[in-house]
């Protein structure tokens, strides 16, 4: 089978300005953060991201990466409201497409199908339709028993150019597997975009990916991916169970950094700009060492 090991720069590499970025997880957990820093401190730019989204749109925003984002959310969990995001919408920084989480879960799966548009009822009747003029009503083909065709919404599918997920375990060939409670919708994101970029929290033979979990957790076929990078503690500060937890006390001092530009700077130069993943983990673990709260 390939090898498609490649590093977080490798793959920026391959990332363009203007580009249409998926990014897998939810909220503040499993997010693929070792790709996104590497985002943060590349040229990149003028970018669309597209997620169930938390620190990776928050991050982004901050920088000025983000032209437009395409959410159903954007939370730390814990911490209800991005602030760093909400900055962004607040001071109107950004272009928006907020959609309901059921509606953004049929854009994705549009995407993976290869389909225009699915139908739903959701967004009827709600204010989803004023806040985004561009989506379409369709008729069912269909009469009802009255003979009449109903009215539904067609969310259009997202045209990703990339995606971005983390997984607790992958092989070389980029079959990834995640052991924790919940999948989110990271198979759709790998099979909606034109590229995938996968990272792990470890690399393992293809004969052991079922050393610790059930073949139901090998969720995404390395058919969809393009690249795998092996990141241990890669989607720091967010949560990747069971791997570890959401480190809380280091996500409320970046929340802290959206009511203070100074400190923002500092925590930017020194942790989201760090050189390389390894130098990253390096500064958080003498953070840990000097005595911080954790």
């Amino acid at each position: 089978m390939p090898d498609k090991l490649m590093t977080e720069d490798d793959v920026v590499a391959q990332l363009e300005s203007g580009m249409t970025i998926g990014i897998g997880g939810w909220g503040s957990r499993r997010k693929p953060m070792s790709l996104v820093r590497a985002i943060a401190r590349s040229n990149l730019e003028d970018l669309t991201i597209v997620t169930y989204g938390g620190p990776d749109v928050g991050v982004l925003c901050a920088l000025g990466k983000v032209r437009r984002a395409v959410y159903g959310f954007v939370s730390l969990d814990s911490i209800p409201l991005e602030p760093h995001f909400r900055n962004a919408r607040q001071q109107a920084t950004i272009e928006f497409t907020e959609l309901d989480e059921g509606a953004f879960y049929l854009g994705l799966l549009a995407a993976a199908h290869r389909v225009p548009f699915y139908p739903t009822r959701a967004g009827l009747g709600s204010d989803m339709l004023t806040m985004n003029p561009e989506l379409r009503t369709v008729a069912s083909p269909y009469p009802d028993e009255g003979g009449d065709h109903e009215e539904l919404v067609a969310i259009p599918a997202f045209r990703l150019d990339a995606a971005l997920v983390h997984m607790n375990r992958a092989d070389a060939a980029g079959n990834g597997q995640f052991l924790g409670p919940d999948l989110y919708f990271d198979d759709l994101f790998a099979k909606a975009a034109s590229r995938t970029y996968l990272s792990c929290e470890k690399v393992v033979p293809t004969e052991n990916l079922l050393d610790e979990g059930t073949v139901h957790t090998l969720k995404i076929p390395r058919i969809f991916v393009d690249g795998v990078v092996e990141a241990p503690r890669g989607a720091h500060f967010t949560e990747c169970p069971p791997d570890y937890g959401r480190d809380e006390a280091f996500q409320r001092e970046y929340a802290a950094t959206a009511r203070d530009p100074e400190a923002w700077e500092a925590f930017r130069e020194y942790y989201v700009e760090a050189p390389s993943h390894d130098e990253y983990l390096a500064r958080v673990d003498a953070r840990s060492d000097e005595g911080s709260e954790s």
